[in-house]
């Protein structure tokens, strides 16, 4: 229970069906480091009305303070793949290496048998297994989030709002008089509330070279520009690469090794070619050759791909070329509404043009 109306809803639709259920809000980093005012979903108002809603629908409340392993496999991660060149997606981290893996453990302790959250993902159970689906609200859909979740809890999770959509979710909270009904969504990653992650990076990695100036320059070599950090961009980008150019100019491509940032055209963005690792598979892993669907960022159209070869890493041909791949993101596969795995993106190329990417990761 975050103290959000999703977690709320969940937790009193499971005590509505007649489950013995307890409430359990996650003491992460945030509660030590964020204001007292904070409003993100790990702020410590979240631990107030988490304990409110758990009043009023008859459950025990605890809190589980996590924030060593938080800390470590989560923030730390973050600040890690900055300073490497890449863009980390720390909801899905926090997803696959923390939250669940350490809710159950200490559920156990508590008797609990099962875990539920207030994801918008629904998971059907069967006698050859547990399977992760989209959300009835495709609108909030949160699937890709949940790709590193270990395949052995699975039978052991409940959603009890994925087959709901966002309205619904709320009107059940308000016909529940919970103080959660019309609390906001948050928009920020926990840990950084100001929404600027640099801050962060600045305070955690002091002198890195991630934070020192550097070149922005073309493929060709040219120089076009200088930056105050290669930490601060990710591909993609446009804002902050200075102006006086002949044409807009995109980062294609961050160097830790030179501190230098590529820049190019929007047509040097189109990638078809990407290059996952970490790969997590939820069953057994899908053969080369098959077609699947990948979606290689949050609330990215699913574009079709084929699985030319497994191993350490996973290789992806992808139907239709795609700007901006971004090394640190994930790529999540599905078949049809069911997710089937996924992994970090390492690399990304353009198969007419793969002499201009470096396809190892960095």
């Amino acid at each position: 229970m975050s103290g959000g109306v999703d977690s709320s809803v969940a937790a009193a639709l499971l005590a509505e069906a007649g489950h013995d259920v307890v409430g359990v809000t996650m003491k992460t980093f945030c509660y030590s480091e964020t204001p007292a005012q904070s409003k993100t979903c790990c702020g410590l108002d979240g631990i107030t009305d988490a304990k409110r809603v758990a009043d009023a629908i008859g459950i025990p409340h605890y809190v589980f303070d996590v924030e060593e392993d938080f800390t470590r496999d989560v923030i730390d991660d973050f600040v890690r793949e900055y300073a490497q060149g890449r863009t980390p997606n720390p909801c899905v981290r926090c997803n696959g290496n923390t939250k669940f893996r350490d809710l159950m453990a200490r559920g156990r302790a508590l008797g609990c048998e099962r875990i539920a959250s207030g994801h918008y993902v629904r998971i059907e159970h069967t006698s050859r297994g547990s399977t992760l689906l989209r959300g009835g609200d495709a609108q909030k859909d949160q699937a890709y989030f949940l790709w590193g979740l270990p395949a052995d809890l699975l039978p052991r999770l409940m959603f009890p709002v994925g087959e709901l959509t966002k309205s619904e979710v709320r009107a059940r909270a308000r016909d529940l008089g919970l103080v959660t009904a019309d609390k906001p969504e948050s928009q920020e990653i926990c840990f950084v509330p100001s929404g600027d992650y640099k801050d962060l990076l600045k305070k955690r990695l002091g002198t890195h070279p991630a934070l020192e100036p550097g070149s922005v320059v073309r493929r060709s070599g040219e120089v076009v520009g200088e930056h105050r950090g290669y930490a601060g961009f990710t591909v993609g980008q446009r804002k902050g690469l200075g102006g006086g150019f002949a044409e807009p100019l995109f980062v294609l491509e961050v160097r830790p090794e030179t501190k230098e940032v590529v820049v190019g055209t929007h047509d040097e963005l189109l990638q078809d070619e990407v290059v996952i690792g970490e790969a997590n598979w939820h069953g057994a892993p899908p053969p080369a050759g098959s077609s699947l669907e990948v979606q290689l960022r949050h609330r990215a159209s699913p574009v079709r791909a084929t699985i030319e070869s497994l191993g350490a890493q996973v290789t992806l041909v992808l139907d239709e070329p795609r700007a901006a791949v971004t090394p640190g993101q994930s790529a999540v596969l599905f078949d049809g509404d069911r997710l089937v795995g996924g992994g970090r993106i390492a690399a990304a190329a353009r198969r007419a043009a793969r002499k201009h990417s470096n396809l190892s990761p960095s």
